[in-house]
C-alpha cells in the first residue's frame, strides 16, 4: 500500500528533527501548563502516534484517496483522542472527564500541522528545491 510510509521517510533527519524539536517544546509546556492532563508520558504517547500517523493521513487528503478515508479518520482518532482517553482513563478517569473536549480542540489543529508538515517524501534539500522552484518566476533560469 503506497499510503504507508516506508521506515526510511520517518528517519529522515529533518523529520526526526522536527519530531524532536516538537517533543521538547511539549515537555516544556507539560512542565509549566496548570493543565491536569499535560504530562511527559502523554506527550510522548500522542506525540509519537502522531508523527506516525499524520503524514499518512494528510496524504490521503490531499491526494483524494477517499476509499482510505476511513482507515485515516481511525488513525487521525487514535493519535488526537484515542490514547489519551486510554491513559487518562487508566491513570485519572475524572482528568479524562474534566479535560477530554479541551485535549480534541487542542490536539487535532496540531495533528493536521504536523501532518502537513512531514506529507514530503523526500531530503530537506529536494523540499527547498522544490520550494525555491515554485516561486521561481516563469521564464527565469
Amino acid at each position: 500500500m503506497g499510503y504507508l510510509y516506508p521506515l526510511s521517510e520517518y528517519l529522515r533527519p529533518w523529520k526526526v528533527a522536527c519530531l524532536l524539536a516538537a517533543l521538547a517544546l511539549l515537555i516544556i509546556g507539560s512542565l509549566f501548563s496548570p493543565a491536569p492532563d499535560w504530562d511527559v508520558p502523554i506527550t510522548f504517547i500522542m506525540g509519537i502516534a502522531t508523527y506516525v500517523t499524520a503524514p499518512p493521513t494528510v496524504r490521503v487528503l490531499f491526494e483524494k484517496k477517499w476509499r482510505l478515508l476511513p482507515v485515516a479518520a481511525v488513525a487521525t482518532w487514535l493519535s488526537v483522542d484515542g490514547f489519551y482517553a486510554l491513559y487518562w482513563h487508566l491513570r485519572d478517569p475524572a482528568v479524562l472527564a474534566l479535560m477530554r473536549s479541551a485535549n480534541a480542540q487542542a490536539s487535532l489543529p496540531l495533528y493536521g500541522l504536523c501532518g502537513i508538515a512531514c506529507v514530503y517524501r523526500g531530503s530537506l534539500k529536494e523540499l527547498v528545491t522544490e520550494v525555491r522552484s515554485a516561486f521561481r518566476p516563469r521564464g527565469s533560469g
